[in-house]
């Protein structure tokens, strides 16, 4: 428990100190982060004896995430050029099976792709979240992260308390419908909080955001315990002591970021 402690706190301080140190050092981060989530993704499914191409897989992983956060960070022409070289870098992955020695080439194919649309793409549209506006505004995802976090917390402790009808117990058997309501409710009221220190949205924009990080962020866990189970492990990996890998640290992530950002694109454009 205390290494668990440890290791959370640390987490939290790092995932703030890397929204609050400018636009650099957030973008460079968080294509660390997808690139080591692709990485342990990849991991993972060798160990079922699947062979996504790993090398390609994170290659195009970082060109995605480059690509789109120079778009979004400064939109002028040459970076809007380079999204033209995307299906180039994309369609290296299939012609690069054709030299391979595989009796599931297609599925070694299906899942490099998986990788990339499971995980860089939502940390792309996390990263674009802080400039939805323009100009780099750390408010947004930061905003998103606190949500997560209280709607994580609420659901864990009304869940653990009130818990009774089970919401997915073939995929998550300790998930309730009371655990959901309770981390809905602590989003809100958190949102409410934020409400009153950031003031680009209204508190009823922020609540609205905070409902949907709730929804779509626990579909984003029930599908990462999903994928654990169908290939039976227990934890992602073993980067977070007491935690487990990065993928169980951020599956409520990676649906509710590019929903996320559609909702802040279509209230603030």
């Amino acid at each position: 428990m205390k290494t668990r402690a440890i290791t959370g706190i640390l987490f939290v301080i790092i995932m703030v100190g890397s929204n609050l140190l400018g636009h650099y050092v957030f973008g460079a981060f968080y294509l660390l982060l997808t690139v080591l989530c692709l990485r342990e993704f990849y991991g993972l499914i060798k160990k079922s004896g699947i062979e996504p191409n790993i090398l390609l897989g994170i290659l195009n992983g970082v060109f995605i995430y480059v690509v789109f956060a120079l778009v979004t960070y400064q939109d002028i022409q040459p970076y809007h050029k380079l999204i033209f070289l995307l299906p180039i870098a994309l369609v290296a992955v299939p012609i690069q099976e054709l030299f391979k020695q595989s009796a599931t080439p297609f599925t070694n194919i299906a899942y490099t792709f998986l990788g990339l649309a499971l995980f860089c793409i939502p940390f792309t549209f996390f990263h674009a979240m802080a400039y939805v506006k323009g100009d780099f505004n750390f408010h947004y995802p930061l905003a998103f992260l606190i949500l997560l976090w209280a709607n994580d917390t609420g659901a864990y402790l009304v869940g653990m308390k009130f818990g009774k009808t089970k919401l997915f117990e073939r995929h998550s058997p300790k998930k309730t419908w009371e655990g959901l309501f309770g981390g809905i409710a602590i989003s809100a009221g958190t949102a409410l909080i934020i409400s009153y220190y950031y003031h680009e949205l209204p508190w009823n924009r922020w609540v609205s955001i905070a409902i949907l990080i709730s929804c779509f962020g626990t579909l984003g866990d029930l599908i990462e315990s999903m994928f654990k189970r169908s290939i039976d492990v227990k934890d992602s990996g073993e980067i977070l002591p007491g935690h487990g890998g990065l993928l169980d640290r951020f599956d409520g992530l990676f649906i509710a970021a590019p929903i996320v950002y559609a909702y802040l694109y279509m209230v603030l454009n």
